[in-house]
């Protein structure tokens, strides 16, 4: 580790033992017993400036306890037919592991739709298996690798994708914004597959609005992936759409065991029972039955992420006045409610 990188480390360090006992109680909870790992995270994210990592870190402990974070997983999404549907249209999965020990985390990016609860279930789903990973998942690779692992990769798979994908850009760049501010550098790599050719468009309009050291970690592989990620993983770690020879992948056409995306994947089953578990020893399980789920407080109208959402719109419609598709984007229209 460089000097500059220590000296920061120890600088903040000093800052975040003088911060109120609740905020030292949620960031116990949030380093999981690796306290400066977790700092040069947030000091990674702000360029090493510890002032503004100093803030970075106690707005996120302060979202985390306006929000109860450290009790989320305590909290279902209930009923089960509304669990059932959120992960039936926000596809993500847990495949397995890179040879250094990496969670392998696969996004359906192409073919999620959104449709099927209220934003603040997505966002809660979300943060759930942010915090699964955080303390149930990355605990147990470091264990069995024998050395601290706090990344992942995500793989993103962009089968489907179609220009109608614009209508929820807004509830991904929440849940961006989320992982931005609260999760800072939690992923290694991004690794794109089966990208149709609209994806390339979509690139371009975005890329140059991402930070750079987000725009580093992206690669976009040929096909759906597979020779490549198979230098970093082994064949049962590859998700389920990177496992044939040609491009493109189907949900239907893979077992239900081989299906990360699916509630009965092992991953998902493992999670809703542990969400379960720690619900019945929690005293407010009773009233939340009553009440329903929990809701996260979300990035608001005024933020960066409608500024995106707005540039991308923009963006596309002039796409589509220069390449003669007027009549089909003229009355493209992205949903910021």
């Amino acid at each position: 580790m460089a000097v500059a990188a220590q000296d920061a480390i120890k600088q903040l360090s000093v800052l975040v033992d003088e911060v109120d006992e609740p905020l030292k109680c949620t960031f116990q909870n949030m380093h999981q017993g690796y306290p400066t790992a977790t700092m040069l995270r947030f000091l990674k994210a702000r360029d090493y400036s510890v002032p503004k990592a100093y803030k970075m870190l106690v707005d996120c402990l302060n979202w985390r306890i306006e929000n109860q974070v450290d009790d989320i997983l305590t909290k279902p999404i209930i009923p089960a037919e509304l669990y059932r549907g959120v992960r039936d249209s926000q596809l993500i999965g847990f495949s397995g592991y890179s040879n250094e020990g990496l969670p392998v985390f696969a996004i359906g990016v192409g073919l999620s739709t959104f449709d099927k609860a209220l934003v603040h279930y997505y966002v809660q789903s979300h943060i759930q298996i942010n915090e699964y990973r955080d303390r149930v998942i990355l605990p147990s690779a470091t264990k069995k690798y024998g050395r601290y692992i706090g990344t992942c990769i995500k793989v993103l798979d962009m089968t489907g994708l179609r220009l109608s994908a614009l209508s929820y850009v807004k509830l991904l760049t929440i849940i961006a914004s989320v992982d931005d501010l609260n999760y800072p550098e939690k992923t290694q790599t991004y690794y794109v597959v089966n990208a149709p050719y609209i994806f390339s468009t979509c690139w371009k309009v975005v890329k140059p609005l991402l930070q750079e050291r987000t725009r580093r970690k992206v690669r976009i592989l040929q096909g759906c992936g597979r020779d490549e990620l198979l230098k970093i993983m082994d064949y049962a770690s590859l998700p389920h759409f990177c496992r044939r020879e040609s491009n493109g992948s189907s949900r239907s056409s893979s077992a239900v065991s081989d299906d990360c995306y699916s509630l009965d994947h092992p991953f998902h089953q493992q999670l809703f029972n542990y969400i379960k578990q720690q619900a019945l020893s929690n005293l407010e399980y009773v009233a939340l039955l009553k009440q329903g789920s929990l809701h996260i407080d979300v990035p608001g109208a005024d933020t960066d992420g409608t500024k995106l959402v707005k540039t991308i719109e923009s963006e596309f419609h002039n796409i589509g006045d220069q390449k003669g598709l007027t009549h089909s984007l003229s009355g493209l229209k992205i949903n910021i409610s």
